[in-house]
């Protein structure tokens, strides 16, 4: 206990770039590894099966991001309110987080596995599936929605962890699952040659053991707050609380699906099959390098929330801004090297040569990522101050109200270039938009002081 005080103070007094560097590196391991199991997928299926089942896993892919919304609402919520109440010094609301997650969880959990199984083929049809690459979709979803109980729960439970500032703790869990999931996959699809099927098992297997080792640690005592794993409890206020702080991350989730659906559907219908796969890679690859910025955008959430909640509002503005730079400093040489190596990085996943048009594509798509450093790190800061709803507003106004009229007509328009165009220009307005607001934030938080 007296170990878990010293992370706490730690976070509250010691310098913010010490800070930084020091919860950061062990979650941008953690969430590296996170997109790795992306990564890794597209690489054994396109090696083992081919250019339709990398369609098949690419329809399927954003549809497996909706048990992840729901985990990292949970685990959102949960975390940002466990961190403020850390700041606080508040016992009792951290004594009882795990209890009501668990009651949340399994409620959505059972919720889940009964609609997404049953509703499998239609939404994958809607996704734009169809014809071989729908069959080989449907096999490989369908057995990620039996392992819907561990998808939820990992992230959930990985995001309480981290929300303690354990970010060390949390990318050992995670990396060991990654290693679970990588040799499965390999025993599945090389040596039984199960295909897609096996990719998902394998998944399902890494995240299995991702949820014991997470449960071990609850119950090892080694937690700041009383973690009773195997509780279940519905306070009311404290559910409304996690829910209402979450709600920014499943509402990504939600509308990264729903443009996901307008983007697939329009590539779908004047596009290739190749062009689809080639989306689907690219979209992994984009997944992978933003899972590095997550690192800061979920270590950042400890540090704003704790010292939200103790009131030292001056540190909290530093961390916000430290924490961008920082992110910008370390994503810089990462995005060079995919932008000036495009052939190398997208031949790990495709035979032969790129055509110059896909190679402009995928460099203009990756040019979002520096972007990303204000607009993730924004939408950490916002719920850890208590300010979920402009968390909530950014999502819906990016991936429903700019992206999807742009996805649906302008690739119609002028063709499939435009997905990669659309996709910058939007994001270009909205860290534009982020900033200003964060501006804001920063004046009221100063009139506090």
């Amino acid at each position: 206990m007296e170990k878990n005080s010293k992370q706490s103070e730690m976070i509250l007094n010691d310098n913010l770039w010490k800070i930084m560097i020091r919860l950061t590196l062990p979650a941008m391991i953690a969430m590296g590894l996170h997109g790795l199991n992306a990564i890794f997928d597209a690489i054994f299926v396109g090696r083992f099966v081919g250019e339709l089942g990398l369609g098949g896993i690419s329809v399927a892919f954003p549809l497996t991001q909706i048990s992840l919304g729901f985990g990292s609402m949970i685990g959102g919520g949960a975390g940002a309110y466990l961190s403020i109440a850390i700041g606080k010094k508040d016992k009792e609301v951290q004594n009882k987080i795990l209890g009501n997650v668990n009651f949340l969880g399994l409620i959505i959990t059972v919720f889940l596995m009964i609609i997404l199984f049953l509703t499998a083929r239609p939404l994958l049809s809607f996704m734009g599936g169809k014809g071989e690459v729908l069959e080989i979709a449907l096999s490989y979803y369908r057995i990620t929605v039996i392992g819907t109980l561990f998808w939820v729960f990992s992230l959930g439970y990985n995001m309480i962890i981290r929300a303690e500032g354990k970010m060390g703790k949390a990318a050992i869990i995670m990396a060991i699952g990654l290693i679970v999931n990588i040799i499965a996959n390999y025993i599945l699809m090389v040596v039984f040659h199960f295909g897609v099927i096996g990719a998902a098992w394998g998944t399902n297997l890494g995240m299995f053991v991702y949820n014991i080792l997470q449960i071990m640690y609850f119950k090892s005592g080694k937690t700041t707050f009383q973690s009773k794993v195997f509780a279940i409890r519905r306070d009311k206020e404290i559910i409304n609380k996690i829910i209402s702080l979450g709600m920014p991350q499943l509402i990504m989730s939600i509308t990264a699906l729903i443009l996901g659906i307008a983007i697939l559907n329009t590539i779908g219908a004047v596009g290739t099959d190749y062009d689809l796969a080639f989306y689907g890679v690219s979209f992994r690859i984009m997944t992978f390098l933003t899972m590095i910025l997550n690192a800061f955008m979920r270590s950042l959430q400890p540090v704003v929330g704790m010292n939200f909640g103790a009131k030292n509002y001056n540190r909290v503005i530093s961390a916000v801004k430290i924490y961008i730079l920082g992110s910008l400093i370390i994503i810089a040489p990462l995005y060079l090297m995919v932008v000036l190596s495009p052939q190398t990085i997208l031949g790990l996943m495709f035979e032969g040569p790129i055509s110059s048009e896909n190679i402009f594509n995928f460099v203009i798509f990756m040019s979002i990522i520096p972007l990303f450093t204000v607009t993730m790190n924004g939408m950490s800061y916002f719920p850890a101050i208590g300010e979920a709803k402009i968390a909530s507003i950014m999502p819906l106004l990016r991936q429903v109200i700019l992206s999807i009229p742009a996805m649906i007509f302008l690739p119609r328009l002028f063709g499939v270039d435009f997905v990669y165009i659309s996709y910058f220009v939007i994001d270009v307005i909205i860290v534009l938009i982020i900033g200003v607001l964060l501006l804001r934030s920063f004046a009221k938080l100063r009139k506090m002081i």
